[in-house]
């Protein structure tokens, strides 16, 4: 992910936040306090392109690194606010030259090439775990790799329901970038909606941005005036399209984390990251010794993502029909990519999944997705 550029935080407000860290485990699990916690086995750095308490993506890997805490001869390190510039490159030197971090997350999308990937090198003993890049064998140096969840899974779920609650048929999405993970989600949202009623539309604007609050809150404005009445997103903080939303009178279907308590009545549902199965994967193998997991990838059934507590609005035919397709999901019988009898079209009438052909999860297509699908309105 990405966001306007700003100054890397000072290096010693990092390490007494890490302190700080420690010291919440401690008090949390007295019990723990053992020769393993005071030498930790592993200290891990996590690195955020922006504030841990963003109701959005930050903070759903915040959330993981808070869980990572709490394990035995673990100790966490973190900076926060950090742009996709050079100056990661400073962090994640930093806190493997002064902290002595041998395990990091570089968490934003933008991170990954060239700033990861330089590091890596210079480092061949430490390990490197970034969400989202596309790690290929041969290619990337076997101590980096990358792990991502399939939320369009969620995101087609949050379509079942928006599908059932709007009035207007009219459903809109706030995006920050037209990349494939994006362009997936808008999709799946798409498709969810549909399978409830074929006449509903998306309409998608794209701010240019990761995080550009005033663009993502004229977005937000512009698709209530032009009659939408169901929201979602993929930018980096969701906060500000749920709160304008909410006040214009409309519902929202969360991304990232939960954002119930800023619209607990228009919040219907969301789709969330659980990031701390991939990072305990990860951290098991960098503890025995094992080979670095190069490619993560999960879904539903795997638990790299869930669904937010359905909200007080959301009818008893909405829950029904999107517990049973997640139900589906997780038992490996339900694909979102199916061409069907007619084949699935894009935006433009162009098929792009044909009749009977079917992209699973692990294809490589759906990695590469550059369309959008039949009922959005928008281009790439």
């Amino acid at each position: 992910m990405t966001e306007t550029p700003r100054l890397p935080a000072d290096p010693s407000r990092r390490r007494a936040l890490a302190r700080l860290g420690g010291a919440s485990f401690a008090a949390a699990a007295p019990w723990a306090l053992t020769d393993a916690l005071a030498q930790a086995k592993l200290t891990i750095g996590v690195i955020y392109v922006g504030p841990k308490d963003d109701f959005g993506y930050n903070q759903a890997q915040a959330a993981a690194a808070a869980e990572m805490k709490k394990l035995p001869g673990i100790k966490v390190v973190e900076e926060e606010n950090v742009p996709e510039t050079q100056a990661v490159q400073k962090t994640m030197t930093g806190m493997i030259a002064q902290d002595g971090a041998k395990l990091l997350f570089p968490t934003s999308f933008g991170y990954f090439d060239p700033h990861m990937l330089a590091i890596a090198a210079k480092y061949p003993d430490v390990r490197f775990s970034h969400c989202g890049g596309m790690w290929t064998e041969g290619k990337h140096p076997k101590n980096t790799g990358s792990f991502f969840g399939y939320i369009d899974e969620c995101q087609y779920l949050n379509g079942v329901v928006a599908g059932h609650m709007s009035k207007s048929k009219k459903i809109g999405f706030v995006a920050a970038k037209p990349i494939p993970q994006v362009l997936r989600n808008i999709n799946a949202f798409t498709m969810g909606a549909r399978s409830v009623d074929p006449k509903i539309t998306c309409t998608v604007i794209f701010t240019g941005e990761w995080s550009m609050p005033v663009k993502e809150a004229e977005a937000t404005n512009s698709l209530a005036d032009q009659g939408v009445d169901v929201f979602t997103m993929h930018v980096d903080g969701p906060k500000v399209v749920v709160e304008t939303a909410a006040k214009r009178g409309k519902m929202v279907c969360g991304y990232h984390a939960s954002q119930a308590k800023l619209a607990p009545q228009a919040y219907l549902t969301g789709a969330e990251w659980n990031w701390s199965t991939a990072y305990k994967t990860i951290i098991d193998a960098a503890l025995g010794g094992k080979p670095h997991p190069n490619f993560l990838r999960g879904g539903l059934k795997e638990g790299y993502v869930k669904m937010s507590a359905y909200g007080p609005a959301v009818s008893a035919a909405a829950k029904k029909q999107a517990d049973d397709i997640k139900a589906k999901m997780i038992a490996g019988q339900f694909d979102l990519f199916d061409g069907g009898k007619a084949g699935l079209k894009d935006n433009k009438g162009g098929v792009v999944v044909p009749a009977g052909k079917v992209f699973k999860q692990t294809d490589l297509e759906l990695e590469k997705m550059n369309y959008l699908v039949e009922g959005v309105i928008g281009s790439v």
